[in-house]
């Protein structure tokens, strides 16, 4: 790999996704009943998540967890082909480690639990936001936003 800052980003947000999930799940026991962070702007509240993002294309069955595996593998291994394919600006090498990062975090958990552990809730302005997410998601949606936007072509 030629890309250390590409490693390092990856390992960061990998681990702080698995250390975050721990702790609140494992430490704090979300499970057991919300927890007021900053009400209403971000509460604790456990999810499963045994399909993607929000959510969508819930599947209970064994082979859509491997399925949902399998894709997030393949969206890493094509990340790093297409990385090293060009030569990549510093901003890339640290938003590809994010998707990376966080893509990996959400595959340990379907290996380990069989769903993604979620626990992050943030509702603003009377709005009730029935949604839950983790530091992996952040994670990958800001990485692949990065990727895309600042892709290091000038615009013509």
């Amino acid at each position: 790999m030629r890309s250390p800052l590409l490693l390092w980003a990856g390992l960061a947000a990998f681990l702080i996704d698995q250390i975050s999930k721990y702790l609140v799940v494992h430490v704090l026991r979300v499970a057991q009943g919300d927890i007021d962070v900053l009400p209403p702007l971000l509460i604790f509240k456990y999810g499963e998540n045994r399909g993607i993002n929000f959510g969508l294309f819930q599947g209970n069955s064994d082979a859509a967890r491997w399925v949902l595996i399998g894709i997030s593998l393949a969206i890493c291994l094509g990340a790093l082909i297409w990385l090293g394919r060009i030569a990549p600006t510093k901003f890339q090498q640290f938003c590809g480690g994010l998707l990376i990062g966080g893509a990996l975090g959400n595959v340990v958990d379907r290996v380990l639990y069989g769903y993604v552990l979620d626990f992050l809730n943030m509702s603003c302005c009377g709005i009730d936001n029935p949604f839950v997410f983790n530091l992996a998601d952040v994670f990958i949606f800001a990485g692949a936003l990065g990727l895309v936007l600042f892709d290091g072509k000038k615009p013509s």
